[in-house]
């Protein structure tokens, strides 16, 4: 565990930018974002990035880093395989790059597992041994913790629901946030504002959005049946225009008896993607 004279890095590595933050006492002391080189085709740009921000916050009271990363990643080599949205980045030894820069341990991990991990140490939840967390963003992805730790896995994608065929695509097509502009025509924040406003197309498209995502909590529940989902991501900030929807859909479980003692909450903690990734040091304190 650690002290309040000691810290720890998080840093979400995004398709667009890097954002690295120094946690201290549980709370976030500083931040700081640099943007990514989306035309770049060299790997080890990003990694310069990251180590950039490292040494911006590295100091000699820094005990461990935690990295969270959109792609699947071997936990004990910290080696990262297929970052979406980042090009070749297809197999990147992260941790032993990291671990010889600095001389601090190093934890990789799939941003979703990250944000799991945060909700269980920092959120409003927090010290709740059994959840799931799932991010609603882009796409869909989901991080699993039992009995106080993050499911051990063969190759980090336990929580990859999104990757589920359904109907005539996968989950996350429906439960993502293009599923606005795709099917309707508008992003999701455009959306909001006209629903905000009564408007009965817009109150159309998040009833439907609601009950798809209901589909894929069943299909969470019938997998992992858990006691409680948590969920974050940008789409998250809307779910008042489709929780009643989600519920609908998740009430036509076939064994309804498995919801009498569910909850499923939205989460309101700040920075939760660089609090979850120093979430996977293991002497973050609780």
């Amino acid at each position: 565990m650690t002290t309040d004279n000691q810290s720890l890095i998080g840093v979400d590595l995004g398709g667009t930018k890097v954002a690295a933050g120094k946690v201290t006492g549980g709370t976030l002391s500083k931040q700081i974002t640099e943007k990514l080189d989306q035309s770049s085709e060299d790997p080890i740009d990003a990694v310069e990035i990251i180590i950039k921000l490292i040494r911006q916050l590295m100091d000699d009271r820094v005990t461990g880093i935690g990295i969270g990363v959109p792609g699947l990643v071997d936990r004990e080599s910290g080696t990262v395989y297929d970052v979406l949205n980042i090009r070749n980045w297809k197999e990147v030894p992260l941790k032993t790059i990291l671990e010889k820069t600095f001389g601090t341990a190093v934890y990789v991990d799939n941003d979703s597992n990250c944000f799991a991990m945060g909700e269980y140490r920092y959120g409003a939840y927090a010290g709740h041994p059994d959840v799931v967390g799932i991010t609603l963003g882009t796409g869909m992805g989901a991080g699993i913790i039992k009995n106080g730790a993050l499911i051990p896995d063969a190759h980090c994608c336990s929580g990859e629901f999104g990757t589920i065929p359904y109907l005539d695509g996968i989950y996350e097509e429906y439960t993502g946030g293009p599923f606005f502009q795709r099917q309707y025509g508008k992003n999701g924040e455009e959306l909001a504002k006209d629903a905000a406003s009564g408007d009965q197309d817009a109150l159309e498209a998040f009833n439907s959005y609601g009950g798809h995502l209901g589909n894929a909590i069943k299909t969470i529940i019938m997998a992992v049946d858990p006691p409680l989902i948590i969920i974050g991501g940008s789409v998250a900030a809307a779910h008042e225009l489709y929780e009643e929807a989600m519920w609908r859909s998740i009430s036509s479980i076939p064994f309804p008896s498995v919801l009498d003692d569910l909850q499923v909450k939205f989460t309101n903690t700040k920075n939760i993607a660089i609090l979850g990734a120093a979430a996977l040091c293991p002497d973050t304190i609780k």
